[in-house]
């Protein structure tokens, strides 16, 4: 999305949006040239390094080590286009996480998951992601019904799910992951080589592109984040709609963590700390604005990797590990900058 989507009340009290074919939401101005920025910047680190940044090892791990926080970034989009934020997806990650590798272990004889079948993977992996829908269920509950600002719903839900899953766990890693976890999804190809944690994070991306861009859902979202009150005047369950975007990114954010679980084999409970601001900057960098009611999929997923290829990059040329946070705050704040000159424009038109 390039343009806000603003909700206009006509003579029949109905919402008119512009017409935009999908192609045109999916591929806005602002979309290109964070795309042209990305693919610069691989041009940059594969003239500095051709020996290292442009191989196959490299952007399949680059591939992979993106996939967790992209899906994040998915869910994120959501909340952001309607106007809101969340805080919590990060520590959301972690608790979902335990959940599903704590529940392998009771299930598991010994307590020890590590050879156990599918059959307490599948129970596992729901319980992860019912985990974070609990969490996005109560963030939304608390922003949409009992209109609390998301900034402190969110940073409640933050310390919250942190501190469960450490008085589950008593603060200590659990890492009786089961093998046939790790070695199919966490580190499993399909495709000739394709990742599976890749696979898994472009499908949840290419089905959230089509909610987005396509749908009545995608249209609601971005008629509340233009004007939530012409959209609820207009005849859309606001409040519903909140609650079901706020369950949706804690769904995705559990999801998250049973990636973050196979790949890493551990609950990583003292990681993910940044995960939140790194969801944001990535989506924010692509395109979607804080302001609400702009926003696209298909940018979030290059604002996503922008990040991600300056700190391969860096790595990979030897740059102090100290100048990545300063490059990608950089690059946030430049995108918000773009934003409210583009807003300011349309202000004045």
């Amino acid at each position: 999305m390039s343009e806000v989507m603003s909700v206009e009340v006509n003579g029949n009290g109905g919402p008119e949006l512009p017409e935009r074919t999908a192609l045109q939401r999916l591929l806005g101005a602002s979309t290109v040239w964070i795309g042209v920025v990305l693919v610069a910047l691989c041009i940059v680190f594969s003239v500095i390094r051709p020996d290292a940044f442009p191989t196959r090892f490299t952007f399949q791990t680059l591939l992979i080590e993106t996939s967790v926080l992209l899906v994040l970034s998915v869910g994120m989009t959501f909340v952001i286009i309607t106007s809101g934020i969340d805080l919590s997806v990060g520590m959301v990650l972690i608790f979902s996480g335990v959940i599903g590798a704590k529940s392998m272990e009771w299930l598991s004889p010994d307590q020890d998951a590590t050879g156990a079948g599918w059959g307490i993977i599948g129970i596992g992996f729901l319980l992860s992601v019912a985990g974070g829908g609990v969490w996005g269920l109560l963030n939304g509950l608390l922003v949409a019904k009992a209109k609390i600002p998301p900034l402190i719903v969110t940073l409640g839900s933050f310390g919250a799910a942190l501190g469960a899953a450490q008085l589950i766990t008593g603060g200590v890693d659990t890492r009786t992951v089961p093998e046939n976890l790790r070695d199919t999804l966490g580190f499993g190809t399909t495709l000739g080589g394709v990742p599976n944690l890749v696979l898994v994070a472009t499908v949840v991306t290419v089905v959230a592109a089509w909610v987005l861009h396509t749908t009545r859902f995608g249209r609601y979202t971005y008629a509340i984040g233009s004007n939530e009150e012409a959209a609820r005047r207009s005849g859309i369950a606001v409040t519903r709609h909140l609650v079901t975007v706020y369950l949706l990114t804690g769904v995705l954010a559990g999801l998250a963590g049973f990636m973050n679980l196979a790949y890493f084999g551990t609950t990583t409970i003292g990681g993910h700390t940044t995960d939140n601001l790194d969801a944001i900057a990535g989506v924010v960098i692509g395109g979607t604005s804080l302001f609400g009611g702009v926003g696209s999929i298909v940018g979030t997923v290059i604002g996503v990797f922008i990040p991600s290829v300056l700190k391969k990059g860096f790595v990979i040329a030897q740059v102090p590990v100290f100048w990545q946070p300063i490059a990608v705050s950089v690059v946030l704040v430049a995108a918000v900058w773009f934003d409210q000159l583009r807003r300011r424009a349309r202000d004045r038109k």
